[in-house]
């Protein structure tokens, strides 16, 4: 019986239809094994990513947040900085845009009265380049998200 052997996935034409598709699921592998950040999600206008990575330390950020890539941010008080870009909104409340990202990391006791996050005395430009930095994270560190189901990526 013609499907009771596999010679047919040796044909030519089967080999032609499925490597598009071969190479398009080994990009996708490839780039969920990519650590640390992914190119930004939100263009923030005089923001530097490089040096908001810096001031994550310089803040102490990582004492409540963890902070993919950066050395020492593990904190667990706050929520993860893991795919921040992605998130539809913060805080909750505000929608995720650059200039409501800013405002929480200046003035986060204006925005929302009594929460744990204090004011640290940002500059706007240090809350510029720290959100510049935040848009750079992709979710688990694994680039675009929602692309495959989680139980079909190797393990690593």
């Amino acid at each position: 019986m013609p499907g009771d052997d596999d010679s047919m996935m040796h044909h030519p034409s089967w080999r032609r239809a499925l490597a598009p598709l071969l190479l398009a699921l080994a990009g996708l592998t490839s780039a969920s094994c990519r650590e640390g950040p992914g190119p930004a999600v939100h263009e923030v206008p005089g923001g530097d990513p490089a040096r908001g990575r810096q001031l994550i330390v310089a803040y102490g950020c990582g004492a409540c947040h963890r902070a993919p890539g950066v050395p020492g941010a593990v904190g667990a008080v706050g929520p993860s900085f893991d795919g921040f870009g992605t998130r539809a909104f913060i805080v909750g409340r505000l929608r995720n845009e650059p200039a409501s990202v800013i405002r929480w990391i200046r003035t986060p006791q204006a925005v929302r009265p009594g929460t744990l996050m204090p004011d640290l005395g940002v500059s706007e430009a240090d809350a510029r380049d720290l959100a510049a930095y935040l848009y750079t994270l992709q979710p688990g560190g694994l680039g675009p998200p929602h692309l495959l189901p989680s139980t079909i990526l190797p393990q690593h």
